[in-house]
């Protein structure tokens, strides 16, 4: 008889790790607390709109295709992914905007009209980038860190590839204009970390966006997670929805399967957990068995920020305007904005936003003459103290009259759907430390080995995947896990050079 995993949680992490493990022929069950699939990516639906509640950037539809190719599957009947074009468009505090994608020449153009003297040195900074991303992705993302030793191996490279400086430090040595300074720096933003203080490792996601383009899945990022649920439900994997799960059952060295809120228990020979991993030790393991991983390692860990999103519809079209599906605006402050988010914990009166706008790409998540749309704001986790019970709505009200004043006229009155999340949503409804919405920040003292582990020191057959443990945050970063989890499980794993 096959052997059985139980995975808690449906994020991707999760969806990748079972589909991988239903296609070798292990027995797969996966239990979901909420009402649906995705995790991060939960779709919102409301007045005939489709809000994608997490991920919408695509940036490695490759990873997708390999757990597809795993099964004996194309991707391509299950999810439909289109290129975006430019890949951003990124908006100074003035409205100006530059926009990038893979074609050199254009970027270069687009430099131009910033600095014309930057273009040599983004040339020279490209040319930095794949050497980082061979060593931090391709030989690095998918091999687990259990050992230091591990982390010793591979510090001589680190070390010559300038880890040790942050992603803008690092930007900056090739780039002098201010601006764009900030346009090739603000990637590690959409893993949870300030680009001052993210190991410059993370400059290697300029090289897979030129690399392998920006992408939009068909029907939102839920159509991936439907994809990647059909794909387990196909290979005779079980997804359960409603059930939230209370503990994880021990056994010795071991953990022998769960036990639901509704007293049901259900045994397995490997766990994988794709909740964030202080949320799975401090309240899903009696604390009579932690041993090592203690609140108190776990409580001295820096955590990335929070998010404010807004997702709304209207029921006008903005195609007139100068916006494009992916949209970063950045205000006038940078430094000291991204200092009061991660450092002051502080909530400040500006901001920078992401503005994500699908329906230019896909009209079929709007109802006809719609527009769909969500904004997203970094802010501190929930050490900041703020009480989002009485502080969510007037910072609503501060984001929106301000979209309606710089770019979508007349906003607020053709407004026709529209929800928002805090970092109370992210704490109390995605079980998040802190209400962080990356988990672990992406520091080079928390990255590799100094993560949380993907394999349990406690417990021998207990594996994590998603954003709090190795590799990281983001889609590559968290498929990459599944990809561990599966090796580990199978005895497969990667070796560190």
């Amino acid at each position: 008889m096959s052997k059985k995993i139980i995975v808690i949680g449906t994020g991707f992490g999760g969806l990748g790790a079972a589909a991988r493990l239903a296609a070798k022929g292990y027995q797969v069950e996966m239990f979901e607390k909420r009402d649906k699939p995705g995790g991060r990516a939960y779709v919102y639906e409301k007045n005939g709109f489709k809000f994608d509640g997490g991920p919408t950037v695509i940036t490695a539809p490759f990873m997708f295709d390999d757990i597809y190719e795993a099964a004996g599957k194309k991707r391509e009947d299950y999810i439909k992914f289109v290129p975006c074009q430019p890949f951003y468009r990124i908006f100074n505090n003035e409205g100006r905007y530059f926009d990038y994608n893979s074609d050199q020449e254009f970027t270069l153009s687009q430099i131009e009209q910033w600095n014309e003297s930057d273009k040599q040195g983004y040339l020279d900074f490209l040319s930095t980038t794949k050497a980082i991303f061979q060593k931090g992705f391709v030989e690095l993302a998918d091999a687990p860190f259990l050992k230091f030793t591990d982390m010793l191996k591979v510090a001589p490279d680190l070390i010559k590839l300038q880890s040790y400086r942050s992603v803008y430090n690092y930007v900056s040595k090739f780039i002098k204009d201010d601006f764009l300074r900030r346009c090739f720096s603000f990637h590690p933003l959409l893993v949870g970390g300030n680009p001052f203080d993210t190991t410059s490792i993370y400059a290697m996601i300029h090289y897979l966006e030129r690399e392998w383009g920006v992408h939009y899945a068909m029907g939102g990022t839920g159509a991936i997670v439907k994809g990647l649920c059909d794909l387990i439900e196909d290979l005779g994997g079980k997804i359960h929805l409603n059930t939230e799960v209370d503990e994880i059952l021990v056994e010795g060295r071991k953990v022998s399967g769960i036990r639901l809120k509704d007293g049901s228990i259900h045994k397995a020979d490997h766990v994988i957990s794709n909740a964030d991993v202080p949320f799975t030790y401090r309240y899903l393991i009696n604390e009579k068995y932690r041993k090592k991983y203690t609140n108190r390692i776990l409580d001295r860990m820096h955590y990335s920020m929070s998010l404010f999103v807004i997702y709304f519809g209207t029921n006008r079209r903005y195609t007139d305007s100068n916006l494009k599906h992916h949209n970063i605006i950045l205000g006038e402050r940078y430094k000291g904005l991204l200092k009061d988010i991660f450092h002051n914990k502080k909530v400040a009166d500006d901001f920078s936003l992401y503005l994500h706008m699908p329906t230019i790409t896909d009209p079929s998540i709007a109802p006809e003459g719609c527009e769909s749309f969500y904004v997203l704001s970094p802010v501190p986790h929930l050490d900041s103290g703020t009480d989002w019970t009485t502080a969510a709505k007037p910072y609503r009200d501060l984001i929106m009259q301000f979209l309606e004043d710089n770019y979508l006229p007349d906003l607020q009155k053709h407004i026709v759907a529209e929800h928002y999340i805090d970092p109370l949503h992210f704490r109390d409804d995605l079980n998040s430390f802190k209400g962080s919405a990356f988990s672990v920040e992406p520091l080079l003292t928390q990255s590799a080995w100094f993560r949380p582990h993907n394999r349990s020191e406690e417990f021998s057959n207990l594996y994590f995947v998603g954003a709090g443990t190795h590799p990281g945050a983001g889609l590559p970063g968290v498929l990459s896990s599944s990809k561990i989890a599966e090796d580990l499980i199978t005895g497969n794993q990667k070796k560190i050079a």
